[in-house]
């Protein structure tokens, strides 16, 4: 009987076989230092506005919205941008970072010539729910300082955004893509554009910008201020600063992990069947709840489900027309309905006060997401609550995910009726209701035209209308693709 020839295992002369050497780490690059120093530097002396050398208009303005006293990463930047240094900038949301860069703008735009169609102040922004805040803020501050600000954002009305363009703005708050798009058309230049503020690089990096805002950047004028502001420098933002900062003052203050100390942060796990049946007790609850999802038809679902068993509850995606996100925002915000199911990129524009829960109801990409879906709790030193709803063959990927965020969520398995499900439910203080907040004065006249007898006056409804980002990848006039993603 033959028997099939075995083979030998094979031999190296080398000696026996070592187990391949682990990658040595990363060394942390020169800007992350800086990063690390400026977080690591004591506070500076408290300044008011007036005496680090915010003109006497400005200091005015926001007295009249009751700001007195500068936030922290204001206190810190401040000074170097109004020197006219480039600044590079880390703060969380929340933590006065428009102020930050917007009244050194506002202040060194005071009294110039505004040409029709140049501004001379450009913000680059990931979305139009943040193009809006932005306007927000800085709007009715520069209309008491004679200066004019315009929104420019994909989806809307491309003539109206025109019809501002020609009749002259100072500063344009824009996304990237219908950006370009105005200056592919010849209907916007970037060369008399003397400070420019690239905030949330790190979210333009994540969405695929980066291209674009290196193409709008190299268009502004040779020689210009720059300030940018990104919680990361990942994904090609430190080869932005690299390229476009000069000498950058960094500062840094509260990175986004240090929040998680004013944070409860749960995990309940439950069956398939069961998920929805939780979900729905917990939302009942009072309070402002925000809960994450991960489709945009996965809100709409969830939304439908919680409404149908009697919660108020809003669904905010990338799918929606700007007038009904709006609308949902509006009533988030005012109270009307306490409850808002977000997708991950809609959600980045969200910046309302008071909401004391958050939860994923389907898992966060990795631990950043989870930290920026948290953060929307737990502002401003207040405390909030931060509950994971995990199936079983989640709960491993989720530890991971927790421990890489620097938190340890008390755990538990629940059913409908569990007594941590019901205490959670009985939590929570009511949302007092309010007035809903006005429509965004940025796409409105600040005042007159100063070179023109004519009235000026910006489109109505042009803060109102659906933003760049809508699923497939856009074009520009030029015809190379602009980059997009859908929430």
């Amino acid at each position: 009987m033959s028997h099939p020839t075995r083979r030998r295992p094979r031999t190296s002369s080398r000696g026996p076989s070592r187990p391949a050497p682990r990658p040595a780490a990363k060394a942390p690059s020169a800007l992350e230092l800086a990063f690390a120093a400026a977080e690591a530097a004591a506070p500076p002396p408290h300044r008011t506005f007036a005496a680090m050398g915010l003109p006497q208009g400005l200091v005015t303005a926001l007295e009249r919205r009751d700001i007195r006293e500068p936030f922290a990463i204001q206190s810190r930047t401040l000074p170097d941008a109004l020197a006219g240094r480039d600044v590079l900038g880390r703060a969380q949301t929340g933590s006065g970072k428009t102020l930050a860069f917007g009244l050194p703008m506002l202040a060194r735009l005071i009294g110039t010539r505004r040409t029709n169609g140049a501004p001379q102040g450009l913000v680059l922004v990931p979305t139009r729910e943040l193009a809006n805040q932005v306007a927000e803020a800085l709007a009715p501050l520069g209309q008491a300082v004679g200066l004019r600000i315009a929104t420019v954002y994909g989806g809307a009305s491309m003539s109206r955004q025109i019809t501002a363009l020609r009749r002259g703005v100072d500063i344009v708050i824009a996304t990237p893509g219908r950006l370009l798009d105005l200056i592919g058309q010849g209907e916007c230049s970037l060369q008399l554009v003397t400070i420019t503020v690239v905030d949330e690089a790190d979210y333009m990096a994540d969405l695929g910008f980066l291209p674009v805002v290196t193409e709008i950047l190299g268009q502004t004028a040779l020689g210009g201020q720059r300030l940018l502001f990104s919680a990361t420098l990942d994904n090609g933002v430190d080869r932005l600063v690299h390229r476009f900062l000069t000498d950058p003052a960094t500062h840094a203050v509260a990175p986004a992990i240090s929040q998680v100390a004013n944070m409860d942060h749960r995990a309940f796990t439950v069956q398939a069947g069961d998920k929805v049946s939780v979900a729905t007790q917990i939302a009942a609850r009072d309070g402002r709840s925000l809960f994450f999802v991960r489709t945009k038809h996965g809100a709409e679902r969830l939304a439908k489900q919680l409404r149908t068993a009697g919660v108020d509850a809003g669904a905010l995606h990338g799918n929606l027309a700007q007038n009904a996100r709006q609308r949902t925002l509006n009533a988030f915000a005012a109270g009307t309905s306490p409850v808002l199911v977000a997708t991950d990129v809609a959600a980045r524009g969200i910046h309302v006060d008071d909401i004391d829960l958050v939860v994923h109801f389907d898992p966060p990409a990795d631990h950043k997401d989870y930290l920026h879906r948290s953060g929307r709790t737990a502002r401003a030193g207040a405390s909030g609550l931060v509950l994971s709803l995990l199936l079983p063959e989640q709960q491993r990927d989720a530890a991971r995910l927790h421990g890489q965020a620097g938190v340890t969520p008390t755990a538990v398995f629940v059913r409908p009726g569990h007594d941590e499900v019901r205490k959670l439910a009985d939590s929570g203080t009511p949302v007092v209701i309010t007035a809903p907040p006005l429509p965004t004065s940025a796409s409105t006249s600040s005042e007159r035209p100063r070179n023109s007898s004519r009235q000026g006056g910006y489109p109505r409804n042009n803060s109102r209308q659906p933003g760049y980002s809508r699923g497939r990848p856009q074009r520009s006039s030029s015809g190379r693709p602009a980059p997009a993603r859908s929430a």
